[in-house]
């Protein structure tokens, strides 16, 4: 099977960018170990926020941010996305100022989407939170959305345009000659002119496959839903330097995280839940909304993504092999670059460069040599 580019990874960044690269008539195939959505896509609390981003990828999210307020026009469905408001607490003034050092910041920047708020302020926001919040950081056009909805949406709007995806397909071999990969796999042999590496926790497997040996560690953040409850919660909130995100969903449950980490597998292809650590994510919330006391837990899980060490993506071409790319590394807050991270990389595919300065992503500061360097 021969196409321009085999996308290799069905998540959300591969999907985006496999449906952006094909509308612009590119012929795309894309490959999934496993099911589309399968780990950290489907595992995600949808956050999609603009609140606190690393500066390195404000102008990738500040492009995504105008995408989710319009996504219906790029995959016919809202992904359930909610503008419903992002709020990151100070539990003390060293965080509150904090905060307002960071939003002076990016004031001076140029950048206005983060506005600093008070206690009154926190109270109006969100009814009930502990009185010891003594403020935060507030963007009102931030939200969330439902991932599930989301996988299907990018899914079957790619599939309408041409993406042909292959699930359950693992990538065993790839060599590159005379400017095309040969890709083989468990279901056949896939050749390309461009190869993109969007694996996730699997993309240093292949990157030594491809020749460009890239070292990541392996992100096994943990939710908790509970049980449905009368609505109190509103915006999506966290705690500045703590691990806490706390969101009521559409149907009344609240889903509960923050980056208390599981428990990965020795053989690194599962995660487990480690109760004693989710447990420190469930009292953060508790502490800072004490209502939620009693709440019964319904379920649990771990899901599993690529994580840098520096906490920011790796996207771009590769710069030790012609015709990779690499769209990796997310780190627990990829959901919400979707859009703009797809436009990119389809820049990339399509164009072999893109409007975005894409410096701060290079794929070399994590190679295997500079690492053990």
């Amino acid at each position: 099977m021969s196409t321009d580019v085999l996308i290799i990874g069905g998540g959300l960044h591969g999907l985006s960018a496999a449906l952006q690269a094909a509308r612009r008539g590119v012929s795309v195939q894309l490959v999934e170990r496993h099911f589309v959505g399968r780990h950290a896509s489907g595992a995600t609390a949808a956050g999609v926020r603009t609140l606190g981003r690393h500066v390195a990828e404000l102008p990738l999210s500040l492009e995504a941010a105008e995408s989710w307020h319009h996504m219906k026009a790029l995959v016919d469905d809202d992904c359930g996305f909610v503008a419903c408001g992002q709020l990151q607490l100070a539990e003390d003034g060293e965080a509150l100022a904090k905060i307002a050092k960071r939003i002076a910041r990016l004031e001076a920047m140029g950048l206005h989407h983060e506005r600093l708020v008070d206690a009154d302020d926190v109270q109006s926001v969100l009814p009930g939170v502990s009185p010891h919040c003594v403020g935060g950081a507030f963007v009102s056009g931030d939200g969330s959305a439902d991932p599930h909805r989301a996988i299907r949406a990018f899914r079957d709007a790619a599939k309408k345009a041409g993406v042909t995806i292959v699930e359950e397909c693992l990538v065993t071999s790839l060599t590159r000659s005379a400017g095309h990969w040969r890709a083989e796999t468990i279901r056949g042999i896939f050749e390309a002119r461009l190869i993109v590496n969007a694996a996730g926790a699997w993309a240093d497997h292949i990157s030594v496959l491809a020749g460009d040996p890239l070292r990541h560690a392996i992100r096994t953040s943990m939710m908790v839903v509970t049980e449905r409850v009368a609505p109190r919660i509103k915006p999506v909130v966290s705690s500045f330097g703590r691990r806490l995100s706390l969101k009521q969903t559409s149907q009344g449950t609240l889903l509960i995280g923050g980056g208390s980490q599981g428990k990965l597998a020795p053989d690194r292809q599962s995660a487990a839940v480690d109760i004693t650590a989710l447990a420190s994510s469930v009292q953060a919330a508790i502490r800072v909304f004490p209502e939620l006391r009693g709440v019964r837990m319904v379920r649990t899980w771990a899901g599993m993504e690529a994580m840098t060490p520096d906490h920011i993506p790796v996207i771009g071409f590769s710069q030790k092999v012609e015709g990779l790319i690499h769209v990796f590394g997310f780190s627990g807050h990829g959901f919400q670059l979707v859009p703009s991270v797809g436009r990119v990389v389809a820049d990339l595919i399509c164009e072999g460069h893109t409007n975005h300065n894409l410096d701060a992503f290079r794929a070399s500061r994590i190679a295997i040599e500079r690492v053990a360097a």
